[in-house]
């Protein structure tokens, strides 16, 4: 008995009208961004009316010596002041097609365009935050302003600066950054304090994150905490995937021992759960980004020239400025050629920055971060 088979091009094909987007990971700076002088990335609108650059007003504290009795006329204390500027720069995208192309499409691919491009957006802001972290503070304007590409993030790109500019960018701010476990490794060359790092000793554990948070409240400039609580002080410590990892095993015990049990305790203990770390007033949040974003120089930078080293910036109020000319805005080609041409894009303009103040000696010292730089070798 003959079989009927059915020839390929009469066989059933169903085509699903559901698009399935890749993910997209969520801004994880976003918590911390605000326009309130309290946010770690402040958000400041004053170019939205117009304008390319913005000035931040710096003011130091008071810290004269008190007068007594004696004559305080001719014994004022100067206020210490300075302007940081911050440029900003254009960031847009756009899909287009035509009616020839949408008419053959099966899935309403076009459809997705829009979110697409919202999400494009969210990667590019959270890595541009990034290489500003990673950037050096620089009075002058960015390589790149206003240019094909654009450039919003200020300062001198990390893997642009020179050795001698990454060497006075550690000496400007020396009593704010920590290299590992020891004050001594500490260098004013910036490859050698880093080649002291090894990966028994300096990396990021529960130790040597008290000795950054030492470190960070010593600073002079102060670095204000991100908030204060009943005389508590706190501080929001951004890491990556892998100094994130020997954080959590640092703690593994500790949370082990001392979280409790009982009422639904195991949904709150990060042995079981995801999510960000605390310990000693430091709220220590993963950006896996920061790994994948270093500059090539972190690969070998540690111990025997084969160590990789990654950077974990320790956050108080107004750490980064993020300037904006333009909130993003859906924009839409204009019909050509009697609208057969169809086209959605995105646009905004921001400026990223590091805040900074320009202290005695010319020294650009960072306002609100201290960093510690530790091994972060890679998982076996």
């Amino acid at each position: 008995m003959a079989v009927t088979t059915i020839q390929s091009n009469n066989k059933v094909v169903k085509f699903t009208q559901q698009v399935n987007r890749e993910w997209v990971r969520e801004n994880l700076f976003a918590p911390y961004m605000g326009e309130s002088i309290t946010s770690i990335i402040r958000k400041r609108m004053e170019l939205t009316s117009g304008g390319e650059q913005m000035n931040i007003p710096l003011v130091a504290r008071l810290a004269a010596t008190a007068v007594g009795s004696g004559t305080l006329a001719g014994n004022e204390e100067s206020v210490d002041n300075y302007g940081m500027r911050v440029w900003i720069d254009w960031a847009r995208n756009a899909v287009k097609t035509n009616k020839a192309e949408k008419h053959k499409d099966s899935a309403a691919i076009f459809d997705v365009a829009r979110p697409l491009l919202g999400d494009w957006l969210k990667e590019l802001n959270r890595d541009e935050i990034i290489d500003a972290f990673y950037a050096l503070p620089s009075e002058s304007a960015p390589v790149g302003l206003g240019s094909a590409a654009g450039q919003r993030v200020n300062g001198i790109l990390f893997g642009d600066a020179t050795a001698a500019q990454r060497n006075t960018w550690v000496s400007d701010n020396s009593d704010r950054v920590a290299f590992g476990k020891l004050n001594s490794n500490y260098s004013a060359t910036f490859a050698t304090a880093t080649a002291t790092l090894d990966s028994t000793d300096d990396v990021f554990n529960a130790a040597n994150l008290r000795f950054l948070k030492r470190i960070a409240r010593a600073a002079n400039p102060k670095i204000r905490p991100f908030k204060t609580k009943d005389g508590k002080e706190y501080f929001v410590a951004f890491s990556g995937s892998r100094t994130f990892r020997d954080m959590k095993s640092s703690l593994d015990s500790l949370n082990g021992a001392s979280r409790p049990r009982e009422n639904d305790g195991v949904s709150k203990n990060p042995i079981f759960q995801d999510g960000d770390l605390l310990y000693d007033g430091v709220i220590i949040r993963e950006v896996p980004e920061i790994d994948t974003r270093a500059p090539t120089f972190y690969t070998t930078a540690g111990a025997s020239g084969t160590t990789p080293v990654r950077p974990v910036w320790l956050c108080g109020q107004s750490a980064m400025a993020m300037a904006y000319g333009q909130m993003a805005k859906p924009t839409q080609l204009d019909n050509t050629d009697y609208g057969f041409n169809q086209g959605v894009g995105i646009e905004a303009a921001y400026g990223l920055s590091k805040m900074f103040k320009k202290t005695t000696g010319g020294k650009l010292v960072e306002w609100g971060i201290a960093t510690g730089f530790y091994a972060a070798v890679a998982d076996a």
